[in-house]
């Protein structure tokens, strides 16, 4: 069959592998008009057909809209042009799907009500800038008006999470759950707690040893390096072989702070670990982790949980 060659529908249907129906349905619409007609007014189509109707059956599996496809075929506008729109529009709707997606498995993981179902599903469905609001007002009232104090304002950004513009399906489920425990009021003040607690410290050390300020170990690192060993080794926190590591961290801690080694301070020191211990803090963090493409935090409540229990048993009266 050469170039000249007109096709009934039937014809076309048979090249193509669509309906007559079908077709009809696309030369009706304006998609694929017919050449010519038959002398008892039968529609009758070149071999340009054949290759339209091709590109409608690809274009519709990716689905465009007819209305769209009839501007392509008509060269109104540039396929280019549709496949970067459509492209933008399957991103949005691959992103909504697994914002849902994120949120029913949460629901089903954690048997939510149906109020908190809703709750979750509002979170998800937050902006970038509605996302920053939201935790800018939690770290504001974590953080807020202690910002001057050294090393705040790392450990504000170090606490920000930056969902990815394609988030995978644990990272929103991550963003879910860590928005709404910074929701939460009783750990907002827990958090708040810790924060003017380490100010305090601060500001205390730099009474005592000025400039050498920025020499110091941070406390939980102290305790941290002191009881891993011990905790290696099966210590147990009362026992008489546990005394060389709390002498140890408290000297240092004492140390720093430019006083003696005493009960208030021991109970100082106490509730400062005790904050830091508190299990949302480190499922903060970890949810953290996730959201932000971070490795896994080190969980701290082995070796504080240790040396709380250490430091309480020698802690007089």
């Amino acid at each position: 069959m050469d170039g000249g060659t007109l096709y009934s529908i039937g014809d076309l249907a048979r090249r193509t592998g669509l309906t007559v129906k079908v077709i009809r349905f696309y030369s009706d619409r304006g998609i694929v008009p017919p050449t010519d007609r038959s002398p008892a007014g039968y529609r009758l189509y070149d071999i340009d057909a054949v290759a339209r109707l091709d590109l409608v059956r690809t274009l519709r599996d990716l689905g465009l809209g007819l209305s769209t496809i009839r501007k392509v075929v008509n060269r109104e506008i540039s396929l280019p042009e549709v496949a970067a729109a459509h492209a933008e529009a399957l991103a949005v709707q691959i992103r909504t799907l697994r914002l849902r997606r994120a949120v029913l498995t949460a629901v089903a993981r954690r048997g939510s009500t149906p109020e908190e179902m809703d709750l979750m599903h509002k979170l998800a469905k937050l902006s970038e800038d509605e996302r920053r609001r939201l935790i800018g007002d939690f770290l504001d009232a974590a953080f807020g008006g202690l910002d001057a104090t050294p090393g705040f304002a790392g450990i504000m950004r170090s606490m920000t999470p930056e969902l990815p513009g394609n988030p995978e399906a644990e990272q929103v489920e991550a963003w879910v759950e860590l928005a709404e425990l910074s929701q939460d009021p009783d750990f907002r003040a827990s958090v708040r707690r810790m924060a003017e607690r380490h100010a305090a410290e601060r500001h205390a050390v730099e009474r005592a040893q000025g400039e050498a300020t920025g020499l110091r170990r941070d406390a939980v690192a102290m305790v941290r390096d002191q009881v891993g060993p011990a905790l290696t080794a099966g210590i147990d926190p009362a026992s008489s072989q546990a005394d060389p590591v709390v002498a140890a961290v408290m000297a240092q801690y004492a140390h720093d702070m430019g006083r003696p080694d005493d009960a208030g301070l021991r109970h100082g020191l106490l509730a400062q670990l005790e904050a830091v211990n508190d299990p949302r803090r480190e499922l903060y963090l970890r949810l953290l982790a996730v959201i932000n493409g971070w490795p896994a935090p080190e969980s701290l409540t082995p070796v504080l949980d240790w040396f709380i229990q250490a430091l309480r048993a020698r802690i007089p009266g």
